[in-house]
This record gives C-alpha cells, structure tokens and sequence, in this order.
C-alpha cells in the first residue's frame, strides 16, 4: 500500500513541528522536569510535547465542558485540557497511583486549573461504571493499561454527548500491532483498534501522531 505523501519525521523536522506548535508555559514544562527526575524509568508514559497543545487545541474546538480522562500519570494531558476549559468546566481523571499523581495536584494547583479537575484513585472502570448513564460527557481521553482499553471504550461511548470526542492514545503500541507474533498488549490493542473500526456508535480516524492516536466522534 503506497504512503502517498508521508514525511519521515526526522529529529530536525521534529524539532521543526515543537518550535511552530503553542510552546509549553511555565508550569508544564516544569511538570514534564518533574516527571523525568523523580519517575525516569516511567517518564514515557507522559504524553508526547506535541500532544499537549493538541489536547487543548481539541476542548476548544469541540467546546467542551465535561472531559473525562482515563490515566493521570503526573498530570500533563489533565493540565493541558483544563486549561482549555471555561471556568465553569470540569475535569474527571482516573488513576490509582498516589505516587505518580502526586506532582500532577501540585501543578494543576500552580496553574490554577485545581478546581476544575477532580481526581479519583480507584480502579477506573469502577470510576466509569459508577458515572451517570445520560450521555453527558463532552470529551474523553484515553491512555492507561491497554488490555482494558476495550473496557474504557464500552463504559464511554455511551456516555458521551451526540458528537462528543473520544481520543485514545498509542494505539500504535511502539509498532507492535503490524507484528502477527507479538503477544500480550499488542494483542489487547489491536483488538481494540478492530473494535473501534467496526463500531458503528462513532466515526472515528488512526493518526500517526506520537505513538498513534484515534479521534471518535459520537454519531
């Protein structure tokens, strides 16, 4: 199958694309410090530097009120997309490690976002379980433990509003989803992304953005 008119994303043409995007503000570039100081051995589960302004770029142009967020990790997608939301937005992310969320409450505090996000430390599929069952939910963002991704998807689509946006994030898997031997999460993932493909509750894309990204939009 022909590319078409793909770019190899160079370190050069990388660096091109960061320094045309919205530049990361103070706090969250201390935050994404922080994240690879104190947890070096698991600062690549931060979002991507890109992904950031794309997150906030996305609340804006959807208009969303209500997020809801599946894997907090230190707290950077959950700051990009707050601050994108109007006062009066909230923000519920999941997450069970106190640890790792631990400099994600401090930030959000330093950025002033700390009141529209609530942060629940508990199994997510619990948390997404014991939500609402209307379809309330303007946006939803995805990236956590992938063999329950399918899990995430089933208790958010029907919570989101007519149009509201699903992002799920490494849908990629580092490359592993093309590999028909790979086991385990690669599994789990392209599973899901078959899933996802035939789900006719949403119209969705795959975009090579970081470590792959889905956008679905409810029908």
């Amino acid at each position: 199958m022909a590319k078409g008119n793909s770019t190899p994303l160079t370190d050069e043409l990388y660096s091109y694309m960061i320094g045309h995007n919205p530049p990361l503000d103070p706090v969250q570039r201390m935050l994404v410090e922080i994240t690879h100081t104190r947890l070096p051995l698991y600062a690549g589960k931060q979002v991507a530097e890109e992904q950031g302004p794309l997150l906030a770029f996305l609340v804006r142009l959807t208009g969303a009120r209500r997020i809801v967020e599946v894997g907090t990790f230190t707290g950077l997608s959950a700051l990009s997309m707050a601050q994108a939301l109007p006062a009066d937005g909230t923000l519920l992310t999941c997450d069970i490690s106190e640890e790792w969320t631990e400099p994600a409450r401090a930030a959000w505090e330093r950025a002033g976002v700390a009141d529209r996000i609530e942060l629940r430390i508990a199994p997510a599929l619990e948390t997404l379980s014991g939500l609402p069952q209307e379809p309330s939910i303007d946006m939803a963002f995805i990236d956590a433990d992938k063999d329950n991704y399918l899990g995430y998807w089933e208790e958010l689509v029907p919570r989101m509003r007519q149009g509201g946006l699903l992002v799920v994030d490494n849908v990629f898997l580092h490359g592993s989803v093309t590999d028909a031997e790979a086991t385990g999460l690669a599994v789990s993932i392209r599973e899901f992304n078959e899933r996802v493909k035939a789900d006719e509750r949403v119209e969705s894309v795959m975009l090579a953005v970081a470590d792959g990204l889905t956008l679905a939009r409810r029908r």
